[in-house]
C-alpha cells in the first residue's frame, strides 16, 4: 500500500506563537511545523508551506481566501492547516461550502507549541492520524475529538471545541 503525501498549511494562531521575552508579549517569528515533524519522526513525505502567520482573531476574507486557493492548488488530497481557534470554525466553513475534493483537517491550540502543557503536539498528532482516515470532506480536529465543519463550534467559556446541537 502506497502512501499519500501530505501537505500542511501554515496559517499561524496561538500554535506558532513564542513568548518574546524583550517585548514580554506574543509574537510570530516562524513555524514550529517542521520541529514538531521531527520531533513525531514522521516518516511519509509532507510538504510544509507557510500560507501567514497570523492571529485568527486578525483575519480577512482575503486571508480566508488564500488559504482557500492554496487548497485548490495543492496537488496532494490531505491536506492539514494549522489554524487560530477563535475563526478556525469560518475558515472551514469557507472550505467546506467550496467543495474541493481533498481531505481537509484544520487543528490549533489553545497553548503555544513553546509553552510547557501546550496541546499543540497533541492536536496536530490528532490531525495527523485523521487526515489519512478520512474520507474527502472538511473537518476540525481539537481536543481528542474530530468535526465536520458543519457541526461544532468553539465553546469559549470552556476552552473546548464541541459538536454544534440543533
Amino acid at each position: 500500500m502506497s502512501v499519500e503525501p501530505v501537505r500542511i498549511i501554515v496559517t499561524g494562531g496561538t500554535f506558532d506563537k513564542h513568548y518574546d521575552e524583550i517585548k514580554g508579549e506574543l509574537t510570530f517569528t516562524e513555524t514550529h511545523v517542521p520541529e514538531i515533524l521531527r520531533r513525531a519522526r514522521v516518516s511519509i513525505p509532507v510538504e510544509v508551506e507557510l500560507n501567514q502567520l497570523i492571529d485568527s482573531l486578525f483575519m480577512q476574507e482575503e486571508n480566508r481566501h488564500s488559504v482557500l486557493e492554496s487548497c485548490m492548488r495543492a496537488p496532494e488530497k490531505r491536506i492539514i492547516i494549522t489554524h487560530g481557534t477563535d475563526t478556525m470554525t469560518q475558515t472551514a466553513q469557507l472550505l467546506g461550502n467550496a467543495g474541493i475534493d481533498k481531505t481537509i483537517v484544520l487543528t490549533g491550540a489553545m497553548i503555544p507549541y513553546k509553552i510547557l502543557d501546550s496541546d499543540a503536539l497533541f492536536n496536530f498528532g490528532t490531525a495527523f492520524a485523521a487526515v489519512q482516515l478520512l474520507s474527502p470532506g472538511v473537518y476540525i480536529s481539537m481536543n481528542g475529538r474530530i468535526f465536520g465543519w458543519k457541526d461544532v463550534h468553539k465553546n469559549k467559556s470552556k476552552g473546548v471545541f464541541e459538536e454544534t446541537r440543533e
